[in-house]
């Protein structure tokens, strides 16, 4: 069974690159009938904040990104945070020592490099030359240690699925440290043995890891176990060329949500940040990416955060949203913008819903129903509606006249008055309508044409609306 993992530190908000990773992890479990699991790596204890774990918890909740096994829901591998798990680290570290993969290292931090050595250089294995005697003499003295991995010589070869065969010289390799020295494992040690004894088929990661992988191969064949298939995940870079990081305050799943984006939407657009369907299809529900998603399809160039695009897209999933499900989301706004008694909110939330990117559009879009807006006769010259001043006046003087005889008041029948005015004149419907719909709404955009208006607005205000655009001439 395909089985990947989610493994975050507790480290603050999630960034993009740490969601996209998540989803590709997800996608594949699902896109094969697997498992995705979620384990927390807090080997790290000075790097840990406070609420932390639960920002993980929510961000996946939000993101709709469900695992079949965690620290909170259980599972047949757990305990599912590393904390947890420190007998089992230190049990395997005492396994490579004795089959001299691994060795005790007591020096001291100014004392582990040899005096020969440069800053930059690696440890130059002063413990690893220690007798048995001398060893044992030390742990019965109680002296701080730490246990290192033993680097074999000659060179690592490896299949990334993304970036292929690589291989790497051992001579670049430290002898790394698998257990430091208050007993907590390092991230690379822990990591090796929790994806074996969780069975982990797949391990996603950014393409920075990609120098670590060796180090982690060594540990598998040390062990005798099977190495899982690797998939090294491309760069995201913001729009100066940046890689998204945490530490430099680039934005996270959070801001985008606070910002306006809908949790859909990101989801969306990261999917596609480093990976592309067969045709050029470009919006999925999450659905779909787990039936689309082919991990043969991901390639090694960074990608670009483009914010423009995520708005475009964001947009879209407005727009595309099942009316109910965004009247749900658009009333509360509506209530509070438009004061006027007798508005229909439910027709405005529709007239809107295709026009806008955030929700806290809307205000601007409708703020012209309780009160037209001081503007001038500029607005009625349109190139495109060949409209100018004095057929704007005379739209609006033949207008008037029509809509003020007419008794029944609605959308439809003001659109025929209308229509009718538009071949009686012999004009363009832009000529008429842009007018109109000007005079109503006082500004150079609206969320609906004239007939809306006029049926929104009602019949005394509208052509009280339309009297004062006259005045205006």
């Amino acid at each position: 069974m395909i089985r990947t993992r989610f493994a975050p530190s507790p480290t603050g908000y999630m960034h993009i690159g740490n969601l996209r990773t998540a989803l590709y992890e997800y996608l594949i479990a699902r896109h094969y009938n697997g498992k995705f699991i979620l384990r927390i790596e807090d080997t790290d204890q000075s790097r840990q904040v406070e609420g932390a774990v639960d920002i993980i918890f929510n961000t996946l909740k939000t993101a709709g990104l469900q695992y079949d096994e965690g620290p909170d829901i259980g599972g047949d591998f757990g305990p599912y945070t590393q904390s947890e798990r420190l007998d089992i680290y230190k049990k395997f570290a005492e396994e490579l020592v004795s089959k001299g993969k691994a060795y005790y290292c007591f020096c001291k931090n100014k004392d582990r490099r040899s005096h020969d050595q440069s800053a930059h250089e690696k440890y130059g294995r002063t413990c690893y030359r220690l007798k048995p005697d001398e060893i044992k003499l030390k742990l019965n003295a109680g002296e701080t240690y730490v246990i290192r991995q033993l680097i074999p010589e000659g060179e690592t070869r490896f299949l990334d699925l993304v970036y292929g065969d690589i291989t790497i010289n051992n001579d670049e390799l430290e002898d790394q440290i698998l257990i430091k020295s208050d007993g907590m494992p390092t991230y690379n040690f822990a990591n090796v043995i929790d994806d074996h004894l969780m069975e982990i088929t797949h391990v996603l990661r950014g393409s920075e890891y990609l120098s670590s992988t060796p180090k982690y191969n060594l540990l598998y064949e040390a062990f005798c176990w099977r190495i899982p298939v690797y998939i090294h995940l491309p760069l995201i870079m913001n729009e100066q060329g940046e890689k998204l990081s945490k530490r430099k305050g680039h934005g996270s799943f959070e801001d985008l949500l606070a910002m306006g984006f809908l949790p859909q939407a990101v989801i969306n657009y990261i999917a596609l940040l480093g990976w592309s369907p067969a045709d050029n299809q470009e919006i999925f529900s999450l659905d779909e990416l787990a039936e689309r998603f082919d991990e043969n399809r991901l390639n090694k160039a960074p990608s670009v955060f483009d914010i423009t695009k995520l708005t475009w897209m964001n947009a879209q999933y407005f727009a595309n949203m099942n009316p109910d499900d965004f009247k749900d989301l658009a009333l509360p706004v509506l209530s509070d913008s438009i004061k006027t008694v007798g508005v229909d909110l439910e027709l405005v939330a529709g007239m809107v819903q295709p026009r806008i990117s955030f929700l806290r559009e809307i205000p601007g879009l409708v703020d012209f129903i309780d009160a037209l807006p001081e503007y001038t006769s500029d607005l009625y010259i349109h190139k495109k509606m060949k409209t100018n001043l004095e057929n704007s006046m005379e739209s609006l003087k033949f207008a008037e006249t029509a809509l003020s005889k007419l008794e029944e008041w609605s959308t439809e029948s003001t659109h025929n008055v209308l229509v009718s005015l538009v071949k009686q004149l012999g004009i363009k419907n832009g000529q008429m309508l842009w007018p109109i719909r000007t005079a109503l709404s006082g500004k150079p955009t609206s969320p609906c044409g004239a007939a809306e208006l006029c049926g929104l607005l009602g019949k005394e205000e509208s052509l009280r609306r339309i009297r004062k655009g006259i005045q205006l001439f």
